[in-house]
């Protein structure tokens, strides 16, 4: 019976935008980030062992196919005492092949997880590179869900390829290595058809090259569709995997809204689309077993039927024969390599095709945004913030500065205010430089490190103190200095907890994870403050501390607070405004091709804005 190939294993996340990516420019692109990771020297020393695992255990098949002969002649012969001889000979052989068979399973594995590291490390370097990570989540599906691809999708292409690479190499040298051997076992086949004796040089190569070819063009033609099945599969896949995770993230939510109900939908609606996909694949998978199958069943007794004429005409010894089988298996298994892996190179293409379209977009999100009309944000020399005729595009709308020139001296309070729905955040992401679409002009301080205080803020997972101190390291401050700012900030029951692991923002309520959020402030004193309507969440008491920690702690500090109006009014010197321009531009949603087109500038091969 044949044997049964291993169901790959799953990856995941969705990407519509990166078919049709040519494989030659995928397998470029990733060559290119080989070449320049770490890892690469380790990499290459261990393919090299490999390779010569691979070719010693060649040479031992070489010689256990040579074994054949004697022993099957001296079954026939009934020799006991010769028989016994060759089984010690067997035992010679087989302990070398098993002693090499183990250093090349520990060799394989070692260099999956070392390409794994240096591709993991590669793609975390490249997302983490500048502000590729929010561009690159404003890009459209490409940019959804990113540790599906960092995580699943590279692991499993590496385990993928470096199979997938193993076996070719093996294939390749074992088909090298019995070419020879079955030609010359062959080469005397004589051929009795009424009365004539003809010979064909190599009989027994040339029916292996026929029949593998045939059934390798048979699976691929059945099997190609299979690229696009796992695909989509691994689309679904992590389109289920977010869902659970948002419920999970957010269940207190759910819970008290009862809408337990409307997320089971949700969860059932991706879960159907997913088993959706798996029934195709369960189909194109059966359509392909159909093929393999076949063919596996065939092969136990395709090369006895290719010599049978020649032993039965008596040109051949039994333990000839058996040697001649045992080449053909030999050849014949090498170049059904594709056949046998057809249902894992799909997998691999398709998981290649996720995780190159990832990194070409990370890489070209940078050009992609530089042809976009965009906001004029530099560095100054002076020491000021300077806004000059600022409007944001974005898919909502335009939001836009009503003051027409703004300068923001040294030490200066002052508050952005807006109705709600202005855009008071995407003016706050504009600052930060994260949002670059629009007009006008930007600019900050060259010598200064401005600090910016999101609204929702965050918290590295680790302990106290080190959520205190971030981005700096947990070395960076004292301990009475780190309890000062937790006790001005009304959070000193934490005091005792500087060294305890959690994560904080589940453990904090809203209210007094902003209250750290302003102890952090405190105990950094930064000179340039930018703070998104993060005292708009504190209420009461804690709303005094928070202004206090501003006034006292940083009164020589130059704040840009943007928020409601009607609170802590004596602190700002200055009010500006935001407002929504209806005639203004908008942004259509951006989205970041799996290729360049060709022959098409980056402005072409994008999506053109209002």
């Amino acid at each position: 019976m044949p044997d049964k190939k291993p169901e790959p294993a799953k990856a995941s996340s969705p990407a519509p935008q990166q078919a049709d990516y040519s494989l030659r420019e995928q397998m470029t692109m990733m060559a290119r980030a080989f070449m320049a990771s770490p890892l690469r020297n380790t990499i290459f020393w261990l393919s090299g062992g490999m390779l010569a695992m691979i070719l010693a255990s060649a040479a031992g098949q070489v010689i256990l196919n040579r074994w054949y002969r004697p022993f099957y002649d001296a079954i026939e012969r009934r020799d006991i005492s010769d028989f016994f001889h060759q089984l010690l000979i067997f035992s010679l052989i087989a302990g070398g092949l098993l002693v090499l068979g183990i250093f090349q399973t520990w060799l394989s594995q070692m260099l999956k997880l070392r390409l794994r590291e240096g591709l993991t490390l590669d793609l975390v370097g490249e997302w983490m590179k500048g502000r590729r990570a929010f561009r690159l989540a404003n890009a459209g599906a490409i940019g959804v869900n990113p540790d599906q691809r960092m995580h699943e999708d590279s692991g499993h292409l590496t385990d993928l390829s470096t199979s997938l690479a193993i076996g070719l190499v093996q294939s390749t040298v074992l088909l090298v290595s019995f070419v020879g051997v079955l030609w010359s076992l062959s080469s005397g086949f004589t051929f009795h058809v009424s009365g004539h004796s003809f010979q064909i040089p190599g009989y027994m190569v040339w029916a292996a090259i026929i029949y593998a070819a045939s059934a390798s063009w048979l699976s691929w033609l059945v099997g190609r569709p299979l690229i696009g099945l796992n695909g989509e599969r691994y689309a679904r896949e992590a389109d289920l995997r977010y869902s659970l995770v948002r419920v999970n993230e957010r269940v207190d939510a759910v819970t008290l809204a009862g809408g337990q109900a409307d997320e089971q939908r949700r969860l059932e609606r991706d879960l159907g689309s997913l088993i959706g996909v798996l029934r195709r694949l369960v189909t194109a998978n059966i359509r392909l077993e159909w093929v393999t199958d076949a063919y596996g069943w065939v092969t136990i007794v395709a090369p006895i039927i290719i010599a049978a004429p020649v032993y039965f005409a008596g040109d051949m010894t039994f333990g000839g024969l058996m040697m001649a089988v045992g080449a053909f298996n030999q050849v014949h298994s090498s170049l059904r390599w594709f056949v046998a892996n057809i249902n894992t190179i799909t997998d691999w293409r398709a998981t290649l095709l996720r995780i190159a379209a990832f990194r070409y977009a990370l890489t070209r999100t940078d050009e992609l945004h530089a042809v976009e009309k965009q906001i004029d944000f530099q560095r100054t020399a002076d020491d000021r913030i300077v806004l000059k005729n600022v409007e944001i595009a974005s898919p909502s709308g335009c939001t836009k500065l009503k003051e027409k020139h703004v300068t923001i001296a040294p030490g200066k309070k002052v508050l952005v205010t807006g109705d709600p729905g202005t855009g008071k955040t995407l003016f706050f992401r504009a600052l930060a430089g994260l949002w670059p679409w629009g007009s006008g002009h930007i600019g900050m301080p060259e010598n200064e490190a401005i600090t910016f205080v999101p609204r929702t803020p965050y918290f590295p997972p680790g302990t106290l103190r080190q959520a205190m101190a971030y981005p700096l390291g947990e070395d960076a401050f004292e301990d009475d200095e780190l309890a000062g700012a937790l006790k001005r900030a009304g959070l000193e029951r934490l005091a005792a907890a500087l060294d305890r692991s959690s994560r904080w923002e589940r453990e904090l309520s809203d209210e007094e994870q902003h209250q750290l959020a302003f102890a952090r402030l405190d105990l950094h004193r930064p000179d340039w403050v930018i703070i998104d309507e993060a005292m708009d969440m504190l209420e009461g008491d804690a709303r005094k501390r928070a202004v206090a920690v501003l006034t006292k702690r940083l009164k020589d500090a130059t704040i840009l607070y943007i928020g409601r109006a009607g609170f802590a009014d004596k602190l700002f010197s200055r009010t500006l405004h935001l407002e929504k321009d209806a005639a203004g531009r908008s942004l259509k949603p951006m989205q970041v091709p799996s290729q360049t087109e060709k022959g098409k500038p980056p402005a072409e091969a994008r999506q053109e804005t209002n």
